[in-house]
């Protein structure tokens, strides 16, 4: 059954987020010496901010020079536009981690200068983030959830079915995003559903629509849905009180 954790504002929802990614660290630690996380963007890299970061209690068990970051989509833009999630996160973790002097994790960007060709390298650019992907399952993948019922860039709809039916890539191109930029790479569910743990985070009434779609209805075209279903004894959401008002949801504290 997938787990909720409800929070009652964004701090301690953080604070919680970062107990979470700890655990799984160290788990991850004991077992293989390295942590392999893969993150999405949006809002979901301030949280990492202030989980990581800012929170001290959490910070000082962060083994940040153990860690491999890879990212779950990824904007075919360059690295230092304001749409690149790797551009966010450098921003709110990478250089503050610089700034204090602590060694920082192995990350691993999209090949820039087949992004600046224009285009026309896009199939080359997901088979080469490919390749980078380690051999074995995701310690964890952070995710993040549209109000559309997107996580990467998995998209709802006819027009972006072929995301949803692959079976065998781990990365692919997504074109025609229904939000920009429109060209994109995403990891694949298959590469979700190998992961040994998987976590959401959603704040905001905003997302209230859309949590109504995924947990009541339940939803089977929505990508979160579908993520759920598949993955329901290794998935958590991380959900603040304005997010889950009212839907009913049986949510409790997380507790390693």
């Amino acid at each position: 059954m997938v787990s909720v954790h409800e929070y009652s504002n964004s701090s301690e929802l953080a604070s919680s987020v970062g107990e979470f990614i700890v655990a799984e660290q160290n788990k991850a630690l004991e077992s293989h010496g390295r942590f392999n996380v893969a993150i999405s963007g949006g809002s979901l890299i301030n949280v990492l901010r202030k989980a990581l970061v800012d929170d001290p209690s959490v910070s000082k068990q962060i083994q940040w020079a153990k860690w491999h970051v890879y990212f779950s989509d990824e904007r075919l833009v360059p690295l230092e536009d304001k749409d690149s999630n790797y551009g966010a996160f450098k921003q709110a973790v990478l250089e503050e981690l610089t700034r204090k002097q602590v060694i920082g994790p192995v990350v691993y960007t999209i090949n820039e200068s087949l992004v600046q060709e224009g285009g026309s390298e896009n199939e080359k650019v997901s088979n080469e983030y490919e390749s980078l992907l380690p051999k074995e399952p995701f310690d964890l993948i952070l995710l993040g959830c549209g109000p559309d019922g997107h996580t990467c860039s998995l998209f709802p709809g006819e027009a972006h079915k072929y995301l949803l039916e692959e079976n065998k890539r781990k990365v692919l191109w997504c074109h025609d995003s229904p939000k920009p930029p429109s060209d994109r790479i995403t990891i694949t569910l298959p590469v979700l559903s190998a992961s040994k743990s998987l976590a959401f985070v959603a704040e905001g009434s905003g997302k209230k629509p859309i949590l109504d779609e995924i947990f009541n209805k339940q939803n089977q075209e929505l990508p979160c849905t579908i993520v759920n279903k598949e993955n329901d004894a290794k998935t958590r959401w991380f959900v603040n009180s304005d997010a889950v008002e009212g839907l009913g949801l049986h949510a409790e504290k997380y507790s390693a």
